[in-house]
């Protein structure tokens, strides 16, 4: 079976570790099928978000890598690359697809709030606010008080405020996250866990931002919800 939809199939595998040694069942049969079809980039995609997963975060970029050289015009398109390259500590390179991203989803927050993250991490807070990316609005709760937390106009009080007055799972796991990250940045660790920690148990999401969530508590020992 050589069919590309047939990689969806292969991306539930169990992980076995954490980091640029990780495997799992969905990677050993990605591999398999790559064996087969070596120019598939659906599969690559599928592999680069796998490697996330998995905690190889070099290897997920490079996956990325090949899949915008095979069709070019996607690369602003490419927001997983861009969290990626955060976390391979790639910063300057995040920040240059996150600019990419703006072009084609100006109203998102978060591709805003990851701009910040790679180019505090690269150049400083100070040089982050000054390229802070507005939005026109993202109408999902909290990302609008995410937006103004970041850029330094409300608290986290505020965020999650929002979530609770909204009260669905979704909205709290974007807060969590979301101050999890905030707290990242300023090298507050404490505050950082506890917020990741919820937005990987209490409030833990399907979908690949639920992934970053888990990626990041891996980093942290935190365990998140099976």
């Amino acid at each position: 079976m050589k069919k590309s939809f047939v990689i969806w199939a292969f991306v539930a595998g169990a992980v076995a570790a954490f980091g640029e040694g990780a495997t799992s069942a969905a990677l050993e049969r990605i591999n398999e099928f790559l064996k087969d079809n070596p120019g598939n980039s659906k599969a690559y995609q599928a592999r680069g978000e796998e490697y996330f997963r998995l905690g190889n975060f070099k290897a997920s970029v490079a996956d990325f890598n090949r899949v915008i050289a095979a069709n070019p015009a996607s690369e602003p398109h490419h927001w997983q690359r861009g969290i990626s390259f955060f976390y391979a500590g790639q910063f300057q390179e995040g920040v240059d697809q996150f600019e990419k991203h703006r072009a084609v989803n100006g109203n998102d927050v978060e591709n805003s709030v990851w701009h910040y993250l790679c180019l505090a991490k690269a150049k400083g807070h100070e040089e982050a606010k000054k390229q802070f990316i507005p939005t026109g609005g993202d109408s999902r709760v909290p990302m609008m008080e995410v937006h103004g937390l970041f850029a330094g106009k409300l608290t986290p009080e505020d965020v999650l405020a929002a979530a609770k007055k909204e009260n669905s799972t979704r909205a709290y796991f974007y807060a969590h996250l979301y101050l999890g990250l905030y707290y990242h940045i300023l090298d507050r660790p404490d505050e950082e866990k506890m917020h990741i920690q919820l937005a990987v148990t209490d409030y833990s999401l399907p979908g690949y931002m639920g992934d970053v969530a888990r990626s990041h508590a891996r980093l942290l020992g935190v365990q998140a919800r099976q």
